[in-house]
């Protein structure tokens, strides 16, 4: 089983066409994530602000495998059109950047890891998830992620034209 560990971090891009703001205005309503993320199937804003803010508060619900569980992330950037990112319960921070890149945007979604798990995470990621390499499974997720993104922006984009 392996273990992830402080710093432990991984990015991946694509390029939507669509501009940055169009790009920062999905990808920042949360209450979105679950058309897209294969893991995260719902989150709701929480206590106060309804919309991206920095200090706004979320609960995201995920599942994977056997397992669900939930989470409250915190954004922690909130930058329209440049980056929207969060940070859940000091463990692990979610980043998107947008970049223009010629007539659309390049976007970048990251993860990096703010403290070694507990032996107990790699268990149950194991076992409860079917998953023997985390990182390698996240880095799954952020392909399948940015996919979909940019088929949601990309098809909205075609039914204007």
């Amino acid at each position: 089983m392996s273990k992830m560990l402080n710093g432990t971090t991984s990015e991946r891009h694509v390029h939507v066409d669509a501009t940055p703001a169009e790009v920062y205005g999905l990808v920042s309503d949360v209450t979105r994530m679950g058309e897209w993320s294969p893991e995260t199937t719902k989150c709701v804003w929480m206590n106060g602000p309804t919309g991206p803010a920095v200090g706004a508060l979320f609960k995201g619900t995920n599942k994977h495998g056997l397992m669900t569980w939930s989470t409250k992330p915190t954004v922690i950037v909130a930058d329209p059109g440049r980056e929207f990112a969060f940070e859940i319960e000091g463990v692990i921070k979610w980043t998107y950047q947008f970049d223009a890149d010629g007539t659309g945007t390049k976007l970048s979604e990251s993860f990096e890891l703010l403290r070694d798990l507990p032996w107990y995470y790699a268990v149950a990621q194991r076992w409860g998830m079917g998953v023997k390499d985390r990182r390698a499974d996240l880095e799954h997720g952020i392909e399948v992620t940015l996919d979909r993104i940019k088929k949601v922006l990309e098809t909205h984009a075609s039914d204007r034209n």
